[in-house]
Protein backbone atom coordinates (compact mmCIF):
# COMPACT_ATOMS: atom_id res chain seq x y z
CA UNK A 1 0.00 0.00 0.00
CA UNK A 2 1.58 3.30 -1.06
CA UNK A 3 -0.19 5.50 1.46
CA UNK A 4 2.54 7.30 3.39
CA UNK A 5 0.63 7.59 6.65
CA UNK A 6 -2.46 6.15 8.32
CA UNK A 7 -3.58 7.32 11.73
CA UNK A 8 -6.33 5.36 13.47
CA UNK A 9 -8.40 6.79 16.28
CA UNK A 10 -11.05 4.72 18.04
CA UNK A 11 -13.78 7.29 18.61
CA UNK A 12 -16.16 4.79 20.21
CA UNK A 13 -16.63 1.00 20.28
CA UNK A 14 -18.57 1.33 17.01
CA UNK A 15 -16.78 4.22 15.30
CA UNK A 16 -13.19 4.57 14.06
CA UNK A 17 -11.60 7.67 12.56
CA UNK A 18 -8.93 7.25 9.88
CA UNK A 19 -6.62 10.08 8.83
CA UNK A 20 -4.91 9.10 5.59
CA UNK A 21 -2.15 10.68 3.52
CA UNK A 22 -1.61 9.30 0.02
CA UNK A 23 1.92 9.63 -1.37
CA UNK A 24 2.55 12.06 -4.20
CA UNK A 25 3.89 9.35 -6.54
CA UNK A 26 0.72 7.28 -6.24
CA UNK A 27 -1.45 10.28 -7.03
CA UNK A 28 0.73 11.14 -9.99
CA UNK A 29 0.65 7.57 -11.32
CA UNK A 30 -3.13 7.40 -10.94
CA UNK A 31 -3.53 10.68 -12.82
CA UNK A 32 -1.14 9.74 -15.65
CA UNK A 33 -2.75 6.30 -16.06
CA UNK A 34 -6.19 7.85 -16.40
CA UNK A 35 -4.85 10.53 -18.74
CA UNK A 36 -3.37 7.96 -21.13
CA UNK A 37 -6.52 5.83 -21.04
CA UNK A 38 -8.76 8.83 -21.70
CA UNK A 39 -6.57 10.03 -24.55
CA UNK A 40 -7.22 6.80 -26.46
CA UNK A 41 -10.95 7.48 -26.74
CA UNK A 42 -11.37 11.27 -26.56
CA UNK A 43 -12.60 13.05 -29.68
CA UNK A 44 -11.21 16.51 -30.45
CA UNK A 45 -11.71 18.30 -33.76
CA UNK A 46 -8.61 18.18 -35.92
CA UNK A 47 -7.26 14.96 -34.48
CA UNK A 48 -7.88 11.33 -35.33
CA UNK A 49 -9.23 9.14 -32.47
CA UNK A 50 -6.36 7.97 -30.31
CA UNK A 51 -3.93 10.50 -31.78
CA UNK A 52 -4.70 13.50 -29.58
CA UNK A 53 -1.46 14.73 -27.97
CA UNK A 54 -1.30 14.16 -24.21
CA UNK A 55 -0.45 17.80 -23.70
CA UNK A 56 -3.75 18.82 -25.35
CA UNK A 57 -5.74 16.27 -23.31
CA UNK A 58 -3.98 17.47 -20.16
CA UNK A 59 -4.82 21.07 -20.99
CA UNK A 60 -8.48 20.46 -21.84
CA UNK A 61 -9.43 17.73 -19.38
CA UNK A 62 -6.71 17.71 -16.72
CA UNK A 63 -8.88 19.00 -13.86
CA UNK A 64 -11.69 16.50 -14.50
CA UNK A 65 -9.23 13.62 -14.88
CA UNK A 66 -7.47 14.57 -11.68
CA UNK A 67 -10.80 14.59 -9.81
CA UNK A 68 -11.59 11.13 -11.13
CA UNK A 69 -8.15 9.92 -10.09
CA UNK A 70 -8.68 11.35 -6.59
CA UNK A 71 -12.06 9.64 -6.33
CA UNK A 72 -10.52 6.31 -7.32
CA UNK A 73 -7.71 6.72 -4.82
CA UNK A 74 -10.12 7.63 -2.06
CA UNK A 75 -12.01 4.40 -2.63
CA UNK A 76 -8.97 2.18 -3.14
CA UNK A 77 -6.79 3.49 -0.32
CA UNK A 78 -9.64 3.70 2.17
CA UNK A 79 -10.43 0.00 1.85
CA UNK A 80 -6.73 -0.83 1.85
CA UNK A 81 -6.39 1.01 5.14
CA UNK A 82 -9.42 -0.74 6.60
CA UNK A 83 -7.91 -4.12 5.68
CA UNK A 84 -4.44 -3.18 6.91
CA UNK A 85 -5.76 -1.93 10.26
CA UNK A 86 -8.01 -5.02 10.57
CA UNK A 87 -11.10 -2.89 11.05
CA UNK A 88 -14.44 -4.74 10.92
CA UNK A 89 -16.28 -2.10 8.94
CA UNK A 90 -20.06 -1.93 8.63
CA UNK A 91 -21.55 -0.25 5.58
CA UNK A 92 -19.82 2.43 3.54
CA UNK A 93 -17.33 4.71 5.33
CA UNK A 94 -18.07 8.42 5.43
CA UNK A 95 -15.28 10.60 4.00
CA UNK A 96 -15.48 13.83 5.98
CA UNK A 97 -12.70 16.00 4.56
CA UNK A 98 -10.47 15.86 1.47
CA UNK A 99 -7.47 18.13 1.02
CA UNK A 100 -4.75 18.47 -1.62
CA UNK A 101 -1.43 19.93 -0.50
CA UNK A 102 1.65 19.93 -2.70
CA UNK A 103 0.16 17.18 -4.90
CA UNK A 104 -0.38 15.00 -1.85
CA UNK A 105 -3.84 13.71 -0.97
CA UNK A 106 -5.05 13.99 2.62
CA UNK A 107 -8.44 12.86 3.88
CA UNK A 108 -10.33 11.93 7.02
CA UNK A 109 -12.91 9.15 7.09
CA UNK A 110 -15.27 7.85 9.74
CA UNK A 111 -15.84 4.10 9.67
CA UNK A 112 -18.77 2.43 11.42
CA UNK A 113 -17.41 -0.73 13.00
CA UNK A 114 -18.90 -4.03 14.09
CA UNK A 115 -19.26 -4.16 17.89
CA UNK A 116 -16.46 -6.08 19.57
CA UNK A 117 -18.00 -8.00 22.46
CA UNK A 118 -16.97 -10.69 24.91
CA UNK A 119 -19.69 -13.18 25.66
CA UNK A 120 -20.66 -13.70 29.29
CA UNK A 121 -19.72 -17.10 30.62
CA UNK A 122 -22.47 -19.57 29.77
CA UNK A 123 -23.35 -20.44 33.37
CA UNK A 124 -24.01 -16.76 34.09
CA UNK A 125 -27.12 -17.10 31.96
CA UNK A 126 -30.06 -18.40 33.98
CA UNK A 127 -33.43 -19.13 32.43
CA UNK A 128 -36.14 -21.78 32.26
CA UNK A 129 -36.55 -24.24 29.42
CA UNK A 130 -39.80 -26.00 28.73
CA UNK A 131 -40.33 -29.75 28.55
CA UNK A 132 -43.43 -31.45 27.17
CA UNK A 133 -44.62 -34.81 25.91
CA UNK A 134 -47.65 -36.21 24.13
CA UNK A 135 -50.03 -38.12 26.41
CA UNK A 136 -52.92 -40.40 25.45
CA UNK A 137 -55.25 -37.65 26.68
CA UNK A 138 -53.60 -35.19 24.29
CA UNK A 139 -54.19 -37.58 21.38
CA UNK A 140 -57.83 -38.09 22.41
CA UNK A 141 -58.31 -34.33 22.66
CA UNK A 142 -56.91 -33.94 19.14
CA UNK A 143 -59.29 -36.63 17.88
CA UNK A 144 -62.19 -34.71 19.44
CA UNK A 145 -60.95 -31.51 17.83
CA UNK A 146 -60.84 -33.16 14.40
CA UNK A 147 -64.34 -34.55 14.92
CA UNK A 148 -65.60 -31.14 16.03
CA UNK A 149 -64.15 -29.47 12.95
CA UNK A 150 -66.25 -31.81 10.82
CA UNK A 151 -69.43 -31.52 12.89
CA UNK A 152 -72.84 -30.83 11.37
CA UNK A 153 -75.07 -28.20 12.97
CA UNK A 154 -78.79 -28.68 13.50
CA UNK A 155 -81.44 -26.39 14.95
CA UNK A 156 -82.51 -27.19 18.49
CA UNK A 157 -85.60 -26.08 20.39
CA UNK A 158 -84.02 -25.98 23.82
CA UNK A 159 -81.91 -23.41 25.62
CA UNK A 160 -78.48 -22.42 24.27
CA UNK A 161 -75.54 -23.99 26.06
CA UNK A 162 -71.78 -23.55 25.80
CA UNK A 163 -70.46 -25.02 22.52
CA UNK A 164 -73.85 -24.39 20.83
CA UNK A 165 -74.12 -21.90 18.00
CA UNK A 166 -76.64 -19.07 17.91
CA UNK A 167 -77.80 -16.83 15.09
CA UNK A 168 -78.68 -13.47 16.60
CA UNK A 169 -79.11 -9.72 16.31
CA UNK A 170 -77.42 -7.48 18.84
CA UNK A 171 -77.21 -3.76 19.47
CA UNK A 172 -74.85 -2.27 22.03
CA UNK A 173 -74.88 1.05 23.84
CA UNK A 174 -72.51 2.83 26.19
CA UNK A 175 -74.07 5.49 28.42
CA UNK A 176 -77.22 5.06 26.35
CA UNK A 177 -75.48 5.87 23.06
CA UNK A 178 -74.84 3.45 20.20
CA UNK A 179 -71.18 3.05 19.19
CA UNK A 180 -69.38 2.06 16.01
CA UNK A 181 -69.19 -1.71 15.52
CA UNK A 182 -71.60 -2.34 18.38
CA UNK A 183 -74.44 -3.88 16.39
CA UNK A 184 -75.00 -6.70 13.91
CA UNK A 185 -77.80 -8.64 12.23
CA UNK A 186 -77.98 -12.40 11.68
CA UNK A 187 -74.62 -12.86 13.44
CA UNK A 188 -73.46 -16.45 14.01
CA UNK A 189 -71.57 -17.09 17.25
CA UNK A 190 -70.31 -20.26 18.90
CA UNK A 191 -70.78 -19.88 22.64
CA UNK A 192 -67.58 -20.34 24.57
CA UNK A 193 -65.37 -19.41 21.60
CA UNK A 194 -64.17 -16.24 23.34
CA UNK A 195 -64.80 -14.13 20.24
CA UNK A 196 -66.79 -11.54 22.17
CA UNK A 197 -65.92 -9.47 25.23
CA UNK A 198 -66.08 -11.19 28.64
CA UNK A 199 -69.63 -11.85 29.82
CA UNK A 200 -71.27 -11.50 26.41
CA UNK A 201 -71.37 -15.19 25.50
CA UNK A 202 -72.19 -16.27 29.06
CA UNK A 203 -75.15 -13.88 28.97
CA UNK A 204 -76.65 -15.73 26.00
CA UNK A 205 -76.44 -19.17 27.64
CA UNK A 206 -79.98 -20.26 28.49
CA UNK A 207 -81.72 -18.22 25.79
CA UNK A 208 -83.93 -19.95 23.20
CA UNK A 209 -84.84 -19.18 19.60
CA UNK A 210 -87.21 -16.19 19.65
CA UNK A 211 -85.95 -14.87 23.03
CA UNK A 212 -84.83 -11.28 23.53
CA UNK A 213 -83.08 -9.71 26.50
CA UNK A 214 -80.53 -7.12 27.55
CA UNK A 215 -77.19 -8.13 28.99
CA UNK A 216 -74.80 -5.92 30.94
CA UNK A 217 -71.06 -6.31 30.32
CA UNK A 218 -67.88 -4.24 30.56
CA UNK A 219 -65.14 -3.73 28.01
CA UNK A 220 -61.67 -4.81 29.20
CA UNK A 221 -59.40 -2.04 30.42
CA UNK A 222 -56.93 -2.85 27.62
CA UNK A 223 -59.58 -2.99 24.87
CA UNK A 224 -58.13 -1.89 21.52
CA UNK A 225 -60.70 0.88 21.00
CA UNK A 226 -59.59 3.42 23.62
CA UNK A 227 -62.98 5.17 23.67
CA UNK A 228 -64.56 1.92 24.91
CA UNK A 229 -61.81 0.56 27.16
CA UNK A 230 -63.10 -0.10 30.66
CA UNK A 231 -66.61 1.19 29.85
CA UNK A 232 -69.83 -0.51 30.97
CA UNK A 233 -72.08 -1.50 28.06
CA UNK A 234 -75.57 -2.86 27.50
CA UNK A 235 -76.40 -5.19 24.60
CA UNK A 236 -79.94 -5.91 23.39
CA UNK A 237 -79.90 -9.51 22.15
CA UNK A 238 -82.46 -11.29 19.97
CA UNK A 239 -81.90 -14.99 19.22
CA UNK A 240 -83.14 -16.34 15.87
CA UNK A 241 -81.65 -19.83 16.01
CA UNK A 242 -79.94 -22.15 18.45
CA UNK A 243 -77.93 -24.96 16.90
CA UNK A 244 -76.11 -27.92 18.42
CA UNK A 245 -73.31 -29.96 16.91
CA UNK A 246 -73.52 -33.58 15.84
CA UNK A 247 -70.06 -35.16 15.61
CA UNK A 248 -69.32 -37.63 12.84
CA UNK A 249 -68.94 -41.28 13.78
CA UNK A 250 -65.42 -42.50 14.51
CA UNK A 251 -65.56 -45.17 11.83
CA UNK A 252 -63.79 -46.41 8.72
CA UNK A 253 -65.32 -43.67 6.58
CA UNK A 254 -63.87 -41.04 8.92
CA UNK A 255 -60.45 -42.74 9.08
CA UNK A 256 -60.31 -42.85 5.27
CA UNK A 257 -60.37 -39.05 5.18
CA UNK A 258 -56.98 -39.18 6.90
CA UNK A 259 -55.55 -42.05 4.84
CA UNK A 260 -55.77 -44.41 7.82
CA UNK A 261 -57.10 -47.96 7.63
CA UNK A 262 -58.35 -48.16 11.21
CA UNK A 263 -58.48 -46.34 14.56
CA UNK A 264 -55.07 -47.61 15.65
CA UNK A 265 -53.33 -46.20 12.58
CA UNK A 266 -55.40 -43.02 12.77
CA UNK A 267 -54.28 -42.33 16.33
CA UNK A 268 -50.70 -43.36 15.59
CA UNK A 269 -50.57 -40.89 12.71
CA UNK A 270 -52.05 -38.17 14.92
CA UNK A 271 -49.43 -38.84 17.57
CA UNK A 272 -46.65 -38.66 14.96
CA UNK A 273 -47.92 -35.31 13.70
CA UNK A 274 -48.28 -34.01 17.24
CA UNK A 275 -44.74 -35.13 18.07
CA UNK A 276 -43.48 -33.21 15.05
CA UNK A 277 -45.39 -30.11 16.14
CA UNK A 278 -44.21 -30.53 19.74
CA UNK A 279 -40.58 -30.74 18.65
CA UNK A 280 -40.85 -27.55 16.57
CA UNK A 281 -42.78 -25.66 19.25
CA UNK A 282 -40.31 -26.66 21.96
CA UNK A 283 -37.47 -25.41 19.81
CA UNK A 284 -39.27 -22.12 19.14
CA UNK A 285 -40.19 -21.49 22.77
CA UNK A 286 -36.82 -22.50 24.23
CA UNK A 287 -34.93 -20.67 21.51
CA UNK A 288 -36.84 -17.49 22.39
CA UNK A 289 -35.97 -17.98 26.07
CA UNK A 290 -32.28 -18.46 25.23
CA UNK A 291 -32.21 -15.40 23.00
CA UNK A 292 -33.99 -13.27 25.61
CA UNK A 293 -31.45 -14.38 28.22
CA UNK A 294 -28.39 -13.64 26.13
CA UNK A 295 -29.78 -10.24 25.17
CA UNK A 296 -30.45 -9.38 28.80
CA UNK A 297 -26.90 -10.36 29.79
CA UNK A 298 -25.11 -8.06 27.32
CA UNK A 299 -25.19 -4.32 26.74
CA UNK A 300 -23.43 -2.67 23.81
CA UNK A 301 -23.90 -0.06 21.12
CA UNK A 302 -24.83 -0.99 17.59
CA UNK A 303 -23.92 1.08 14.52
CA UNK A 304 -26.57 3.42 13.18
CA UNK A 305 -26.12 1.98 9.70
CA UNK A 306 -27.09 -1.49 10.92
CA UNK A 307 -30.17 -0.08 12.66
CA UNK A 308 -31.13 1.86 9.55
CA UNK A 309 -30.84 -1.21 7.34
CA UNK A 310 -32.92 -3.32 9.74
CA UNK A 311 -35.58 -0.61 9.99
CA UNK A 312 -35.72 -0.62 6.19
CA UNK A 313 -36.19 -4.39 6.11
CA UNK A 314 -38.96 -4.27 8.71
CA UNK A 315 -40.70 -1.43 6.86
CA UNK A 316 -40.59 -3.42 3.62
CA UNK A 317 -42.07 -6.46 5.36
CA UNK A 318 -44.91 -4.39 6.79
CA UNK A 319 -45.58 -2.79 3.40
CA UNK A 320 -45.69 -6.25 1.82
CA UNK A 321 -48.17 -7.40 4.48
CA UNK A 322 -50.35 -4.35 3.86
CA UNK A 323 -50.19 -4.89 0.11
CA UNK A 324 -51.23 -8.51 0.53
CA UNK A 325 -54.27 -7.43 2.53
CA UNK A 326 -55.26 -5.00 -0.22
CA UNK A 327 -54.82 -7.41 -3.11
CA UNK A 328 -51.28 -6.36 -3.97
CA UNK A 329 -51.94 -2.60 -4.12
CA UNK A 330 -51.57 0.20 -1.61
CA UNK A 331 -53.66 3.13 -2.88
CA UNK A 332 -52.71 6.55 -1.50
CA UNK A 333 -50.02 5.03 0.67
CA UNK A 334 -46.27 5.54 0.78
CA UNK A 335 -43.42 4.37 2.99
CA UNK A 336 -43.11 7.78 4.70
CA UNK A 337 -46.36 6.98 6.52
CA UNK A 338 -44.36 4.37 8.47
CA UNK A 339 -41.80 6.44 10.45
CA UNK A 340 -38.54 4.98 11.71
CA UNK A 341 -39.59 5.16 15.37
CA UNK A 342 -42.36 2.67 14.61
CA UNK A 343 -39.66 0.02 14.10
CA UNK A 344 -36.82 1.35 16.28
CA UNK A 345 -37.18 -0.95 19.30
CA UNK A 346 -37.66 -4.15 17.32
CA UNK A 347 -34.84 -3.18 14.96
CA UNK A 348 -32.41 -2.59 17.83
CA UNK A 349 -33.35 -5.94 19.34
CA UNK A 350 -32.91 -7.74 16.02
CA UNK A 351 -29.53 -6.14 15.32
CA UNK A 352 -28.23 -6.72 18.87
CA UNK A 353 -29.34 -10.33 18.76
CA UNK A 354 -27.72 -10.80 15.37
CA UNK A 355 -24.40 -9.54 16.74
CA UNK A 356 -24.61 -11.88 19.73
CA UNK A 357 -25.55 -14.93 17.69
CA UNK A 358 -22.71 -14.21 15.27
CA UNK A 359 -20.34 -14.16 18.25
CA UNK A 360 -21.68 -17.49 19.56
CA UNK A 361 -21.26 -18.89 16.06
CA UNK A 362 -17.68 -17.62 15.84
CA UNK A 363 -16.61 -18.71 19.32
CA UNK A 364 -18.02 -22.21 18.86
CA UNK A 365 -17.05 -22.65 15.18
CA UNK A 366 -20.53 -23.90 14.34
CA UNK A 367 -21.60 -24.99 10.87
CA UNK A 368 -24.96 -26.40 9.75
CA UNK A 369 -25.29 -30.00 10.88
CA UNK A 370 -26.14 -31.77 7.63
CA UNK A 371 -27.83 -34.66 9.47
CA UNK A 372 -30.14 -32.12 11.09
CA UNK A 373 -30.72 -30.48 7.71
CA UNK A 374 -31.75 -33.85 6.28
CA UNK A 375 -34.10 -34.47 9.21
CA UNK A 376 -35.57 -30.99 8.90
CA UNK A 377 -36.26 -31.47 5.19
CA UNK A 378 -37.82 -34.90 5.79
CA UNK A 379 -40.15 -33.51 8.45
CA UNK A 380 -41.02 -30.53 6.27
CA UNK A 381 -41.84 -32.80 3.34
CA UNK A 382 -44.31 -34.74 5.51
CA UNK A 383 -46.67 -31.76 5.43
CA UNK A 384 -46.97 -31.94 1.62
CA UNK A 385 -49.32 -34.16 -0.34
CA UNK A 386 -46.54 -35.34 -2.64
CA UNK A 387 -43.86 -36.02 -0.04
CA UNK A 388 -41.25 -37.38 -2.44
CA UNK A 389 -41.52 -34.37 -4.73
CA UNK A 390 -41.20 -32.01 -1.76
CA UNK A 391 -38.24 -33.97 -0.41
CA UNK A 392 -36.41 -33.70 -3.74
CA UNK A 393 -37.22 -30.01 -4.12
CA UNK A 394 -36.05 -28.90 -0.68
CA UNK A 395 -32.98 -31.12 -0.86
CA UNK A 396 -31.77 -29.98 -4.28
CA UNK A 397 -32.97 -26.41 -4.75
CA UNK A 398 -29.97 -24.29 -3.68
CA UNK A 399 -31.98 -21.34 -2.40
CA UNK A 400 -34.42 -23.46 -0.41
CA UNK A 401 -31.67 -25.62 1.06
CA UNK A 402 -29.66 -22.54 2.05
CA UNK A 403 -32.68 -21.13 3.88
CA UNK A 404 -33.19 -24.43 5.70
CA UNK A 405 -29.51 -24.58 6.63
CA UNK A 406 -29.82 -21.07 8.09
CA UNK A 407 -32.74 -22.17 10.26
CA UNK A 408 -30.90 -25.30 11.40
CA UNK A 409 -27.80 -23.25 12.21
CA UNK A 410 -29.86 -20.81 14.27
CA UNK A 411 -31.35 -23.75 16.14
CA UNK A 412 -27.84 -25.08 16.79
CA UNK A 413 -26.77 -21.70 18.18
CA UNK A 414 -29.80 -21.65 20.48
CA UNK A 415 -29.06 -25.19 21.64
CA UNK A 416 -25.44 -24.27 22.36
CA UNK A 417 -26.60 -21.34 24.51
CA UNK A 418 -29.01 -23.66 26.35
CA UNK A 419 -26.38 -26.37 26.83
CA UNK A 420 -23.87 -23.91 28.29
CA UNK A 421 -26.33 -21.95 30.46
CA UNK A 422 -27.66 -22.53 33.97
CA UNK A 423 -31.16 -23.69 33.09
CA UNK A 424 -34.12 -25.00 35.04
CA UNK A 425 -36.63 -27.34 33.43
CA UNK A 426 -40.34 -26.62 33.54
CA UNK A 427 -42.85 -29.26 32.48
CA UNK A 428 -45.89 -28.05 30.55
CA UNK A 429 -48.59 -29.88 28.62
CA UNK A 430 -49.13 -29.90 24.88
CA UNK A 431 -51.83 -27.20 24.87
CA UNK A 432 -49.77 -24.90 27.09
CA UNK A 433 -46.86 -25.33 24.70
CA UNK A 434 -49.12 -24.54 21.75
CA UNK A 435 -50.30 -21.36 23.48
CA UNK A 436 -46.74 -20.29 24.30
CA UNK A 437 -45.69 -20.79 20.67
CA UNK A 438 -48.74 -18.86 19.42
CA UNK A 439 -47.84 -15.98 21.76
CA UNK A 440 -44.41 -15.77 20.09
CA UNK A 441 -46.03 -15.33 16.69
CA UNK A 442 -48.11 -12.44 18.02
CA UNK A 443 -45.09 -10.51 19.30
Amino acid sequence: MSTTAVQKEVVSPILTKLTVTVAKDRLTNAFESRLVKFAKTVKINGFRPGKVPLARVRSDYGMAIQQEAVNDLLKDTLFECIDAEKIRAVGMPNVETVDMKEDTLHYVALVDTYPEITLQAGKSLSFAVKEASISDDDVDAMVTQLLTQRATWDDKAGAAALKDKVVMDYAGTVDGEAFEGGSAKEQTLELGSGRMIPGFEDGIVGMKAGDSKDIDVAFPADYQAENLAGKAAKFAITIHKVQSATLPALDDAFFTQFNAKDEAQFKADIRTNMQRELKQNLMNVNKAAAFDAILAAHSFEVPAVMLSEEIGRQRERMLAQFAQQFGGKLPNFNADMLPDNLFADKAKRAVSLGVLLAKVLEDNALTPDQAEVTTFIAELAESYEDKEEALTYFSNDKKQRAQIEAVVLENQIAQRIIDQANTTKVAINFNELRAANAALRDQ
